[in-house]
């Protein structure tokens, strides 16, 4: 069974909260993960899953913050509607398990993603690597943790010798071509590319320098929130593939460390929806 950490720094309320509901959440999916075989599992659209498992998660989740702050909004994956107040400036935004393609195979890379964003904007983030029992952490200025050990993202300099994280592409999609083709692209030019599932775990390793960087196509707010402060509170960088910071909603996503991202984001712009945008850059 999963327990929050002994040794975490001090942390304000907003993010003790959060952890708390990951717990929940963690613990949740790691009893399911034990017996795999009476999972139930639905497809949503085509290759996208979500068991009784998600749904349990997200409700453990969504109780835990509306209990501790009732005016506050919570967005998360599995609901149509967000919960609690919708006109708040304080949105929780919360994937309960992602990676839920993974969960349902019994392959080890799950996590649980949440974020509080304020008037738009990251303020703390708790991602949890479910299996591996680390918890990563941060609250905008105050840098960002697994554990009680501060985050620092690579100090890697040049494309050609980094190793990136990536989804891309996650699934079969109508732009799937476009898709392979920039990822053949990114290929040739970096060492590596590694593929977890879990956008969320990705970005918790770009922050920790385990990766030095990542791209990623057709993803949600809730897939990216938590990690992309992780990123930045451990001086990284995180943008749309313009390299803009308005990319939450942009279901496009570059990040890792500074030099890193401005190389990717060199390469990566002819490939942005937001191509017009892109093309007023230097």
């Amino acid at each position: 069974m999963l327990t929050l950490p002994s040794d975490l720094p001090e942390i304000e309320p907003a993010l003790a909260t959060a952890l708390r509901a990951a717990l929940l959440a963690g613990n949740i999916i790691r009893a399911a993960a034990a017996n795999p075989s009476s999972v139930q599992a639905r497809e949503k659209r085509p290759n996208d899953f979500v068991t009784e498992v998600d749904l349990a998660s997200e409700q453990a989740i969504v109780q835990t913050l509306l209990g501790a702050y009732p005016h506050h909004a919570v967005r998360t994956e599995e609901s149509a509607k967000p919960h609690g107040q919708p006109a708040s400036d304080h949105v929780w935004i919360v994937d309960p398990l992602d990676g839920t393609t993974n969960f349902i195979h019994a392959y080890p890379q799950v996590g649980v993603s949440i974020a509080l964003a304020v008037r738009g904007r990251i303020a703390h983030a708790v991602v949890l690597d479910v299996m591996a029992g680390e918890w990563y952490h941060a609250s905008r200025g105050q840098g960002a943790f697994r554990g009680a050990s501060r985050l620092q993202v690579s100090r890697r300099g040049e494309l050609q010798s980094a190793l990136l994280a990536t989804s891309c592409p996650a699934r079969a999609a109508p732009d799937g071509a476009r898709a392979l083709e920039l990822l053949c692209d990114v290929m040739g030019r970096v060492a590596a590319i590694r593929r977890s599932g879990s956008a969320a775990l990705d970005l918790a390793r770009i922050a920790a320098g385990q990766c030095d960087g990542g791209f990623d196509l057709g993803l949600n707010a809730w897939d990216v929130a938590a990690g992309s402060l992780l990123v930045q509170e451990a001086g990284g960088r995180v943008g749309d593939f313009c390299g803009a910071s308005d990319f939450l909603e942009a279901r496009e996503i570059v990040s890792g460390a500074p030099a890193v991202f401005d190389a990717l984001v060199a390469v990566l712009a002819p490939y942005s929806r937001r191509a017009s945008a892109c093309a007023g850059k230097p």
